[in-house]
């Protein structure tokens, strides 16, 4: 069986960046585990056996309530995880979250928050479970050694590390064993405690009082917070049910649920405890009472020979609870292996951090070089911190609280944001998505903050560190700041790349949608929510001649720099395209001749490229392949859409006379860049007022289908009559509540027509007679109009126009006059030939004609139709000033 001796054959890259669809193992965990998971990463032995003495020391005989008022914030950041799990089952959680609702940034650091939260817990627990394995044998001088605690460790968290590598199903039944004897030791030591309290008390015991639970009792608001802020932390870690939301059954609802039920689990056991190990040792300074400095390390072992005895039973209890804290670091450790992996593996996912990161292993289906990584680098920070000073070691512990208040601050806000415009939706949704996490994110953001202040006094820890320009300033906050600040350090390099790519995404999209006679528009682009999200999604609308107009939406394959420059390249070919007056489907072969091109210059075989540079230009070669496009073009004069698509992407019209929603069927095409049928195009009638939406699929990816999806815009576009913009903020918050997995775009259209005293149009017959008449109807058509300054230049157009018509075609002939933000002037004859502008040498006696034109006319083209094609010119109005308007 390969493990890590091979791991490079033995994995393969995650094939998706969407919740579910990384390669891990789905449906691996049930509700029962993913609890056992939550309790077993908050080490409740551990926890409650390190930080009860220094809460009583805080707080004195109210330990138990304030040990349960610490579950308060816990509680409140348990719903924020999962409200936002159940919107986006990311394993990346914080990370993936705070992406999502603040960007890429604020989500890194999300993400390195929880990064050196479980590597600093890591190292301290297999430190703490080499000292109590060592004592489990009997070994004290060992236990009390720091190169061989250390050793131990390393051992630890390399085995640790290898269970987690091997499968989540191996690692959970693992957990369900250690948690049991945990539970089990814990429930019997806390029975013990208080029988012997009412039947054989020892000299320090003290009977439950109501006053216990009273937190007005505390003496002072700061020793309350001091001992809240003690108690964070030994329900920390429950979270790790929701880092493993991939591999879980019903991935949106069991991780979020096990969540929340975890910590109330947690309430149960340390209140239980708490109060019972109060009540057996007292709240005193020495001997076996809990305010007593030299227990605050471990109360639990200075107990339990005092509960249990010394006699033979009694010696094998105590041995037992020694084991219960060994197995509570050991399984705790192994429990935050999981979510740390996970994490850094989502991360990855989504280009975050390297890619090499983010590989599965084939067989059994877990994180590899994420894992391997992070168990390495716990083992180099452990080897770090004793190799400078035991005292630097003992202050990270006490640093840790920073880094968990500042990840579950930033997930309560993100929750409250990622969902502030649907919080008006229900009372559930307000308290469950708005207030609670709210509430939670507030209260870790004043605990950081008080721990700031108190960590660093130089009297505080174990160290002080003379800072420039601060001065001296305890260890805990230096070790605690200055890891999450070299996050901080870190975060433009490597969000650089999603910058980049955002910039050019938006740099390449139409800033602001100009307004257009033909018809109204609005359009919104959404990037996906990570560092892989800005991909090549893009809408356009392009004025074209006689007063239509292109709408264009399309999609690059692939996300980052290169699926936006390729984007780039692509609007610009469609506006060219379009620009040349080409039916739709014309324009997308013409693109799919260029992506053909693209992909071509890019494919691997242009190089003598071998290995990862090989696979990453075949990557970029594929990405130029496979775009979706749909290009429509309105005439508002006709009242007509054409349309042609490349690839699935659906069209929705409105009608405005009866407000019903269609989903039209369109001639199928091939994306562009992959072999298939040539392109169709297809007419539509649009009656004005109508609404046309192009979308493109990353609009429907939280749908249950996309058919759902569809129904769901139908159902926002059936309020057809409201403005664009509002209607597309409607469709995307209705579509796109939570997860962007893939960037999306919509484009909506409301059609006009053009008012018939805005054109005008004649029959010419074939006889150069008739080109004189011409001239004159011409001439009162711009009198009517109040453009007598064009009558000139307008008359020498139409006249040469259809001279040529006539003497090079013949009939019929048609000439159209539109009065729009410029006079254009069309005329239409059945030829199919292009007339050429060419420039008449001094003794030819013609040519001359498109040339004068072309010098007369602010634009010209021809354009073909079914029957012939169009010659047209345009000619800029002239202002109020007398000057031409451009």
């Amino acid at each position: 069986m390969r493990l890590f001796g091979d791991a490079a054959s033995a994995d393969r890259p995650a094939p998706g960046t969407g919740s579910g669809r990384k390669g891990l193992k789905n449906n691996a965990l049930g509700m029962f585990s993913s609890v056992v998971i939550g309790l077993a990463s908050t080490a409740p032995a551990y926890s409650i056996a390190a930080t009860l003495g220094i809460i009583v020391a805080a707080v004195g005989p109210q330990a138990p309530i304030v040990t349960m008022l610490a579950f308060v914030p816990m509680l409140l950041i348990a719903y924020a995880f999962r409200e936002l799990n159940a919107g986006n089952a990311d394993c990346g959680t914080t990370f993936t979250w705070a992406t999502r609702a603040f960007g890429p940034r604020t989500g890194w650091m999300g993400g390195w928050g929880l990064i050196v939260a479980n590597i600093i817990v890591m190292v301290n627990l297999a430190v703490l479970a080499g000292a109590y394995g060592f004592r489990l044998v009997g070994l004290v001088g060992l236990a009390e050694s720091r190169l061989w605690t250390t050793v131990a460790g390393i051992a630890w968290i390399a085995v640790m590390t290898a269970v987690c590598y091997v499968g989540i199903q191996f690692s959970a039944a693992i957990q369900r064993v250690l948690l049991c004897l945990e539970v089990v030791m814990l429930t019997l030591f806390a029975i013990a405690a208080l029988v012997r309290v009412y039947t054989d008390p020892p000299a320090t015991a003290i009977h439950v009082s109501a006053s216990w639970f009273n937190p007005f009792e505390v003496p002072s608001a700061k020793a309350l917070t001091s001992g809240i802020l003690a108690g964070v932390f030994i329900y920390w870690g429950w979270d790790s049910a929701v880092s493993v939301n991939e591999e879980t059954m019903d991935s949106t609802r069991i991780p979020g649920r096990a969540a929340v039920m975890s910590t109330v689990i947690l309430l149960a056991m340390y209140a239980l405890v708490s109060t019972s190990a109060q009540a057996f040792a007292g709240v005193g300074t020495s001997g076996i009472g809990l305010a007593n400095p030299g227990n605050w390390d471990d109360v639990l072992a200075g107990l339990g020979e005092a509960v249990f005895g010394s006699q033979s039973a009694g010696l094998v209890l105590l041995r037992l609870l020694i084991l219960m804290v060994l197995t509570s670091a050991l399984a705790s450790t192994q429990t935050t292996i999981l979510p740390l992996a996970r994490t850094v593996f989502s991360m990855a996912v989504h280009k975050a951090l390297p890619s090499h990161l983010a590989r599965v292993h084939r067989r059994f289906l877990t994180p590899t070089w994420s894992t391997i990584a992070m168990g390495a680098a716990s083992i180099a920070f452990l080897v770090l911190l004793t190799s400078f000073s035991e005292d630097i070691l003992v202050d990270s512990i006490d640093s840790v609280g920073l880094a968990i208040t500042f990840q579950y601050g930033l997930t309560g806000f993100a929750c409250l944001w990622y969902y502030r415009n649907i919080l008006g939706r229900s009372a559930k949704d307000l308290v469950f998505k708005g207030v609670l996490p709210g509430l939670g994110g507030l209260m870790m953001l004043l605990l950081f903050v008080y721990a700031v202040v108190v960590y660093a006094a130089p009297g505080y820890g174990a160290t002080t560190v003379d800072l420039p320009l601060i001065g001296p300033t305890g260890g805990v906050v230096v070790v605690g700041l200055g890891a999450l600040l070299i996050g901080f350090v870190l975060m433009p390099l490597v969000t650089r790349g999603h910058s980049a790519a955002l910039k050019l995404q938006r740099s390449l999209l139409p800033r602001s949608l100009p307004p257009q006679t033909a018809l109204e528009s609005a359009g919104r682009y959404l990037p996906a929510d990570s560092g892989s999200g800005v991909g090549g999604d893009w809408f356009d609308v392009i004025p074209l001649s006689g007063t239509r107009v292109g709408l264009v939406v399309g999609d690059v394959l692939g996300h980052g720099l290169h699926a936006a420059a390729a984007m780039g390249r692509l609007r610009t070919g469609v506006r060219v395209l379009a620009r040349l007056d080409l039916a739709p489907d014309e324009v997308l072969t013409r693109l799919h001749d260029l992506v053909e091109q693209t992909a071509h210059e890019r494919g691997p075989e242009r190089g003598p490229e071998r290995g990862p540079a090989r696979v990453h230009a075949r990557s970029h070669a594929d990405e130029a392949r496979g775009v979706t496009c749909l290009y429509a073009v309105y005439d508002p004069v006709s009242g007509q859409c054409s349309l042609a698509r490349a690839g699935p992407l659906p069209l929705v019209v409105v009608d405005a006379r009866t407000g019903a929603t269609d989903t039209p069927e369109l001639p199928p095409g091939p994306p562009l860049g992959v072999a298939g049928p040539p392109y169709e195009s297809t007419e539509l009638r649009l009656a004005p007022g109508s609404v046309v939406a192009l979308l493109t699929d990353g609009l429907l990816q939280s749908a249950d289908s996309s058919a759902a999806g569809l129904r769901q815009l139908a159902h926002v576009l059936a309020e057809h009559r409201r403005p664009l913009d509002e209607l597309c903020d409607q469709a995307v918050a209705t579509l796109l509540p939570g997860a962007v997995d893939e960037d999306a775009t919509l484009l909506l259209a409301r059609t006009r027509m053009l008012d018939r005293n805005q054109f005008a149009q004649w029959e010419v017959a074939p006889d150069p007679a008739a080109v004189g008449s011409l001239r004159t109807t011409v001439s009162k058509q711009l009198d009517d109009w109040g453009l007598h300054e064009l009558s000139f230049t307008t008359e020498l157009v139409v006249s040469e126009l259809a001279t040529n018509a006539i003497r090079y075609v013949g009939g019929p002939i048609q000439v159209r006059l539109i009065r729009d933000r410029t006079l254009i002037c069309e005329v239409s004859d059945t030829g199919h030939t292009t007339p050429n502008l060419r420039h008449a040498a001094s003794d030819d006696e013609g040519g001359r004609g498109l040339f004068i034109i072309a010098q007369l006319t602010h634009l010209w083209g021809t354009r073909y139709t079914a029957t012939g094609k169009i010659i047209w010119t345009e000619q800029l109005l002239p202002s109020a000033d007398g000057q031409h308007s451009s």
